[in-house]
């Protein structure tokens, strides 16, 4: 039975690699800050704050893990590399692998890149590019000094249940209650999605199989246009999308939002692409990746348990009407 350590464990991603760890029959430990888990007795919960590398040794005291996958960044403060590789040293005993959750924004606009691409430097001005790509340098610089072995995954955008940010459910509130959906421009930027389940499936295997060593591993399904994920999403759901082509210019203007209400597209989903290449994580570790639309399904069967309240579209109203539509 080996060991694993789970730093945030009970939302988007934590939750399905949870999960797959106790399948395996493995003796999981959740290193979280709120109290409460999801799954009972079948964890052992510890709590302190990740970004306080203190804390963390203290609350895990003699501990011992064999694996570490670390889930966790702080968007409200931040989480620096120094961080990630406290809690790395408070675990090193013992450990056979070091797993952590990057994202593909370590890349710079553009693409397709594999693995082996230049990340962006420590002076980006997006702060969780610039932290994830400097976490893996030091992760990887703390491999090399102390000899353990680490893994990073990259994941595209991560989809699933229990997504706390307003994505897939953004748009199924709307398609739902029969409203357009604003476009930003043509909608022809693309985005690249990965499952939450697809991603605690590649963590297991890059903490347990010797390829996933001191590797990187990009995790992103094809590409697809804005419009057509909204088509998806429609389809998914058995509606009809009917889609609202508004000039980026005027959803600024208006106050329109990539993070905070007023939203006009989900959260963040209206950025510049980046594109990834996703062989590695196939060639290497034998993990292919669910398709979009099959793990949607998935998702929209979980939406639709949950209680969600009516969507607040004052704003969109406001902006429709000034492109000649109504809500």
């Amino acid at each position: 039975m080996a060991r694993s350590l789970v730093i945030g464990g009970t939302s988007l991603i934590g939750r399905p690699l949870v999960e797959a760890l106790l399948a395996r029959g493995d003796d999981v430990t959740i290193l979280h800050r709120s109290p409460g888990t999801p799954f009972g007795d079948r964890v052992t919960e510890v709590r302190a704050d990740r970004n306080d590398p203190e804390a963390v040794r203290r609350a895990l005291g003699s501990r011992s893990f064999e694996y570490a996958f670390d889930n966790v960044y702080d968007w409200q403060r931040g989480t620096t590399p120094e961080q990630v590789t406290g809690t790395a040293e408070a675990v090193v005993e013992g450990l056979k692998r070091y797993v952590f959750t990057s994202s593909v924004a370590v890349y710079p606009e553009g693409g397709a890149y594999d693995e082996e691409a230049d990340l962006v430097p420590a002076s980006y001005p997006n702060p969780y590019a610039a932290q994830k790509a400097e976490s893996e340098r030091a992760l990887f610089r703390l491999a090399r000094e102390r000899g353990i072995q680490v893994s990073t995954l990259r994941p595209a955008f991560v989809y699933g249940p229990h997504n706390t940010f307003e994505r897939e459910s953004f748009f199924w509130d709307r398609l739902l209650a029969g409203r357009p959906i604003i476009l930003p421009e043509d909608g022809s930027r693309t985005m690249q999605w990965v499952s939450a389940a697809d991603v605690a499936r590649a963590a297991v295997l890059a903490a347990t199989e010797e390829a996933g060593a001191n590797r990187a591993f990009n995790l992103a399904g094809d590409p697809i246009t804005q419009a057509d994920y909204v088509r998806t999403l429609a389809r998914v759901a058995g509606v009809e999308a009917d889609l609202v082509p508004v000039p980026r210019e005027t959803l600024m203007a208006a106050g329109g939002d990539l993070f905070a209400p007023p939203l006009y597209f989900g959260v963040y989903l209206d950025i510049p692409p980046i594109t990834a290449r996703g062989e590695r994580v196939r060639e290497l570790l034998g993990l292919t990746l669910t398709s979009l639309e099959e793990g949607l399904e998935e998702t929209f069967r979980w939406y639709q348990s949950q209680e969600r309240p009516e969507p607040e579209v004052t704003w969109e109203d406001e902006v429709l009407a000034s492109v000649g539509r109504g809500g």
